[in-house]
């Protein structure tokens, strides 16, 4: 995740504001984090469930076979 968020931040901010670079590679950084937890499953159903919107969540998870 922090190698990610650095290669994008050191793209971005050759093209754009270093400002903007930074809060484009922040908001990566939380997409690939929580894809992370997905993918490694680290939270049971149940405890996916307590989360807000934790049903819908287990639901679309559910579809895409992931859980």
């Amino acid at each position: 995740m922090g190698i990610c968020s650095y290669f994008i931040y050191s793209v971005l901010s050759g093209i754009i504001i270093e400002n903007l670079a930074t809060i484009i590679a922040i908001i990566s950084a939380v997409i690939i984090y929580g894809l992370a937890i997905i993918v490694l499953k680290v939270f049971s159903k149940d405890e996916l469930s307590m989360l807000p919107y934790g049903n819908k969540i287990c639901k679309i998870l559910e579809k895409l076979k992931i859980y």
